[in-house]
Formats: C-alpha cells, sequence, structure tokens
C-alpha cells in the first residue's frame, strides 16, 4: 500500500487578495439590495399614497329628527369605508319614525360594498329618509377627507 502525500502551496499574497475580493462582493450585494428595496414604515400611515383616502377614525353628524337628535357614525380606515350606523337612538325616534333603522341598514351595506355614497338604490316610499341619511354620511365622510388635509 503506498500512499503519496500531496502538499499545497498556498502563498499569503494570493489568500489575501481573495478574501478582499469576496468581502468588496459582499458588500456589493449588501449595498445593491439596500438601495433598491423600498423604504416602509409600517407603523406610521403615510397619506401621500394613492389609496389614502380618509385620516382613519370615527366621525358622527348630528340629525335632528321631530324633539330628538340621532348621530349617524361613520367608521373609516385609510382607504375604506368600514361601517356605518346609527348611535345615540333613543326609543322615542325608533317609536315615531320606525324606517329609519331600516333604511340605515341598506344604505350601510350598499356604501361599505361600493365605498362610495354613488349608485346607491332605496325603496320609493323611503326617499325622503333615505336622502336625509345620505346627507348625514356625506356630511360625516367630508370630515374624514378634511382632517386629511
Amino acid at each position: 500500500m503506498s500512499s503519496k502525500t500531496k502538499i499545497f502551496v498556498l502563498h499569503l499574497k494570493e489568500l489575501i487578495y481573495t478574501g478582499v475580493f469576496v468581502l468588496l462582493a459582499i458588500l456589493f450585494l449588501v449595498l445593491m439590495v439596500v438601495m433598491f428595496l423600498p423604504e416602509k414604515d409600517p407603523g406610521k400611515p403615510s397619506l401621500s399614497d394613492d389609496t389614502a383616502r380618509y385620516v382613519p377614525g370615527k366621525y358622527t353628524t348630528s340629525l335632528q329628527v321631530g324633539q330628538g337628535n340621532v348621530d349617524v357614525e361613520v367608521i373609516v380606515d385609510q382607504s375604506a369605508i368600514n361601517s356605518v350606523r346609527l348611535v345615540n337612538l333613543n326609543e322615542v325616534i325608533t317609536t315615531m319614525y320606525p324606517l329609519m333603522e331600516p333604511c340605515m341598514e341598506t344604505i350601510a351595506d350598499q356604501v361599505c360594498e361600493n365605498q362610495s355614497l354613488e349608485n346607491i338604490t332605496y325603496p320609493e316610499e323611503n326617499k325622503y329618509t333615505s336622502q336625509l341619511l345620505l346627507n348625514a354620511i356625506q356630511s360625516a365622510l367630508q370630515k374624514a377627507a378634511l382632517a386629511q388635509e
């Protein structure tokens, strides 16, 4: 059994050059990644985006109905209408104006689905109640848009 020993000769100068080139290549790759990845700060909402239409929050508009007040509350996030509902609705108003709640439910469903007040349909017998509620919703959405500026 003959075992031949192989000897490798490594030149220190060549090792240093190879190490320097490897470090430069890694530095170059890191620099390229940092330069070309978009910067985003998830904790801070950017209002300059094209999708940003509202300042997130709850916005209310008060309606004078008979002898009492009813508030229409619109909850929005940065780019969408999340919910629309009646708040501070007491028994007297519910009894005197029984169409208000069902009318608001149908309008709220359409507004949240369409994300706008355009092409909202309502029955002819609820025309005036629906228009009153749509005006209140529009006023609340204008507050959300004005808060952005």
